[in-house]
């Protein structure tokens, strides 16, 4: 009597030759094991085997090639197993488990998630994600790689687990939620992988990981698998975050281009440095340049190909977990750039991903900067939204950032930004405005604030837009802060010019306080005001090296108590000489010049006077936390002013601008007593002439411009005096 053989669960020759080619589009359906009539048949592909037997608890059955490097058996039984492959190349053979036996690790609330694009954790089901389950053969762990590419033919995971071929791992399309996916046992972290994209065009294309959340250290291309083993220690500074208002706090920033800070440093370098040195400094913030993973270094960060990974030329992801967590124990809050405007046109990285114009708008007129010759994100579409709402978050809850700054929010918001008549294309109703990027700015926000209370989302916005730190609710943009670009230009316009010309700009000055309430502001003298040839503060300011360095004392005197928060970029907290520059590090040397360190030790004093002195930031965005004492002094080059809060000491402020002392100054108060005199800039320990008031003024009853108590004062030459009412 004759037995024949179980048959196999049949599958046509041209889906066999097309799921060996890695063009299939849904793999599963072949590959791995399917129950048939009283049978399991296991298919695998493995091209250039010797022999394949697929192992089971039970035993071992044979496999035979059926076609085109597929190997096919039947296991005599009804139910499916749990197996492994054992692979025989030559003289070697290997036990692998198979990634087609897995079900998809993307559910179907996540796929619903994923095409109403409000996905808001996004980076737990695309991108690179190791898994663990258990089995009956041993736990298996490996990583699902999961990628949104819905105009592709064929998607296929490549890597060095791969030998960087691709038609061994396939992906699965998910359907109309446009996400290929596919679990890979045996790989986990550290390994470096690319997407292999087929799209309508018929062209193959290797992309770096959109969500990958490693990469390689450029100029290498590729992504990491990554994951994380970090302890985070900072709980007392997220519940103490979680349950204040920063808007309404201290806010003094340390702006920090990480790669020139100091030479050669890795993130747990910094760690340690940089902790130290802004913790003596007393800054309440650091912020970084953007940290996202980018090609170009000389972009600063700003060109970005890798949204959910910190870049790799510092060390790891946990590494910059170190960092954050080591400055956060410290009393020191985390803002890092973000550029959700534009991205870069690499051919490896988000362009054209799939064939297709996919994150970039289509509309050549809105798709494309001409200036900075990059991509413009299609905004209107829900998936990219999601990807960049999530990509905030992610650094919210993944790496516990406090802030995020918002790069060149302007240029989002109008569609003309830096385009000619005829090179961009108006909005429905006929206008300038970007509606699309305007509810994704008002989205992001929103999320980011309702996900994690106690955060600063601050944007980089440089024209009269009305709103931006209105909440959305009642139709504004939702930021908490926006750069005061006005002031920021105002100021040092006005700085640039020689005491004896000040006069006639004094308007420069006092202008600002006639919109200081109407945003919430930050005051920024960032990076951007000491490059590409505009020089360093020191050497905007005219005058000799005395002179020049008393300009920038009192300059920031005058940033410290003006209503709004403040930020300067490294190096200016010593009056750097030299312009920055991304090539090298900081002039550090520059500190051996005694009168570069007193600007430092000033900048310190400023910084502890401002945290102990709440008159100087809990009213910033109000009112009723100014008053002008003297705005008119046009001739003495000179503002007087009040900073106020309920419960606090008020402040009053001198500045003098001019290049000689006012003696015997009349200044007018609000209250008798004494008045101490908590900073002078022209302090000899600053590097000042010492022209001063020894300590304190006191307060007589002489009204004075409308006051009715005033002091004598000397207020020194170039210089600025605080003075705090003493009970």
């Amino acid at each position: 009597m004759t037995t024949v053989a179980p048959a196999p669960v049949p599958v046509d020759d041209d889906v066999l030759r097309r799921v060996a080619a890695g063009l299939f589009h849904d793999p599963h359906a072949v590959l791995g094991a399917h129950a048939g009539d009283g049978t399991v048949t296991v298919r695998t592909l493995q091209p250039m085997a010797d022999r394949v037997v697929v192992v089971t608890a039970d035993g071992r059955t044979e496999a035979s090639h059926e076609l085109d490097g597929i190997w096919v058996a039947v296991l005599d039984r009804t139910d499916v197993p749990s197996y492994r492959l054992a692979v025989t190349r030559g003289a070697d053979t290997i036990v692998l488990d198979d990634p087609y036996r897995f079900l998809p690790t993307i559910g179907e609330l996540d796929q619903h998630l994923l095409r109403e694009g409000r996905h808001e954790q996004l980076w737990t089901v695309l991108g690179a994600n190791v898994h663990r389950y258990p089995d009956p053969l041993g736990e298996v762990v490996g990583t699902a790689f999961a990628v949104w590419a819905p105009t592709a033919q064929a998607v296929r995971a490549i890597g060095d687990f791969s030998y960087w071929q691709g038609q061994q791992y396939a992906m699965r399309s998910l359907g109309d939620c446009g996400v290929w996916e596919l679990f890979v046992p045996g790989v986990g972290p550290g390994t470096v992988y690319k997407f292999e994209i087929v799209g309508s065009d018929g062209v193959w294309r290797q992309k770096a990981d959109p969500l990958a959340k490693g990469t390689e250290v450029p100029p290498a291309t590729a992504s990491v698998v990554v994951e994380s083993s970090f302890t985070w220690r900072d709980d007392a500074w997220l519940a103490a975050r979680a349950a204040t208002d920063p808007h309404d706090g201290p806010l003094s920033i340390y702006e920090v281009h990480l790669g020139s800070w100091r030479a050669g440093m890795t993130y747990r370098d910094l760690a340690t440095r940089l902790t130290e040195y802004v913790v003596d400094m007393g800054f309440t913030h650091v912020e970084f340049m953007p940290v996202a993973e980018h090609p170009f270094g000389g972009s600063w960060g700003y060109q970005v190909s890798s949204y959910f990974s910190p870049t790799a030329r510092y060390g790891t992801p946990d590494d910059f977990r170190y960092l954050v967590d080591a400055l956060h124990r410290a009393g020191v809050g985390v803002i890092i750039d973000w550029v959700p405007a534009h991205f870069p046109k690499d051919e490896w990285s988000l362009g054209r991903f799939d064939g297709s114009a996919l994150y970039e708008d289509p509309d050549p007129l809105r798709g494309e900067h001409p200036d900075w010759g990059t991509y413009v994100f299609n905004f209107g579409r829900a998936e990219v939204r999601n990807f960049l709402v999530a990509n905030a978050t992610y650094w919210f809850e993944e790496f516990h950032v406090d802030g995020l700054r918002v790069d060149a929010v302007a240029s989002m918001l109008y569609l003309d930004y830096s385009r000619d008549p005829g090179q961009w294309r108006p909005n429905r109703y006929g206008g300038r405005e970007n509606l699309e990027a305007i509810s994704f700015l008002q989205e992001a926000n929103a999320t980011a604030y309702r996900r994690t209370p106690g955060i600063l989302m601050i944007a980089e916005e440089s024209t009269a837009w009305p709103g931006v730190t209105r909440t959305t609710d009642t139709g504004g943009l939702g930021f908490g802060l926006k750069w005061n670009m006005g002031w920021m230009n105002d100021t040092l316009r006005y700085m640039q010019e020689a005491p004896i010309h000040r006069r006639y700009h004094h308007s420069e000055l006092t202008f600002s306080l006639v919109y200081a309430f109407s945003e919430q502001f930050v005051l920024p003298l960032s990076h951007d005001e000491v490059v590409h040839g505009k020089g360093s503060i020191y050497g905007r300011m005219p005058g000799d090296h005395w002179q020049r360095l008393a300009g920038c004392r009192a300059l920031y005197l005058y940033q410290w108590t003006h209503p709004g928060k403040q930020l300067i970029f490294m190096g200016s907290e010593y009056a750097q000489g030299g312009e920055w520059t991304e090539q090298h590090e900081l002039d550090w040397f520059t500190l051996d010049d005694p009168g570069h360190a007193g600007v430092r030790r000033c900048v310190q004093d400023l910084n502890r006077v401002y945290r102990d002195t709440p008159a100087l930031w809990r009213r910033d965005n109000t009112p009723d936390g100014f008053e002008w004492i003297d705005s008119d002094d046009s001739d003495g080059n000179t503002l007087v002013y009040l900073r106020k809060a309920p419960g606090a000491p008020t402040a009053a402020v001198v500045v003098n601008f001019s290049g000689v002392p006012h003696e015997q100054y009349r200044l007018a108060l609000p209250a008798g007593g004494r008045w101490r005199e908590a900073v002078n800039t022209d302090s000899t320990y600053y590097g000042g002439s010492g022209v001063g008031n020894l300590g304190h003024i006191e307060a007589d009853p002489i009204p004075h411009h409308g006051r009715p108590f005033s002091a004598s004062v000397r207020v020194p030459p170039l210089g600025g005096v605080v003075f705090i009412a003493e009970d």
